[in-house]
């Protein structure tokens, strides 16, 4: 089962979900900061293939309101305390299909990762 993590009220959360349902495609949705946080096992695993800085969204409002003290984080433990904090930090949607991990939503990859 093909499973999306996201906010509900993200836009790009939901032009995925809104691409995904017009495909066909069956997934679970799960809303990181409202219904189940992202496992910790999970966060690790998209941090090592892609990096914390990647995964981290430094360009909205949550990431702005930050105490400067926060901004700076110096090991994983750090980071994953961040993102715990502050979930909306973290780039949605993600989709975890397999072996596979996707963070973002492009048409182009969700075409080439679900062949339609």
């Amino acid at each position: 089962m093909i499973e999306i993590y996201g906010l509900k009220q993200c836009g790009t959360c939901k032009k995925a979900l809104a691409w995904l349902d017009a495909k066909g495609v069956s997934y679970r949705f799960f809303d990181y900061r409202d219904e189940k946080p992202v496992p910790e096992q999970l966060l690790k695993r998209l941090a090592a293939e892609i990096s914390w800085e990647k995964l981290v969204n430094r360009s909205g409002p949550t990431w702005r309101n930050l105490p400067e003290a926060r901004k700076n984080p110096q090991s994983e433990e750090e980071w994953l305390k961040l993102v715990r904090d502050y979930p909306g930090l973290i780039r949605r949607p993600f989709v975890v299909a397999g072996d596979t991990l996707l963070v973002g939503f492009s048409e182009k990859r969700f075409a080439e990762l679900f062949g339609r």
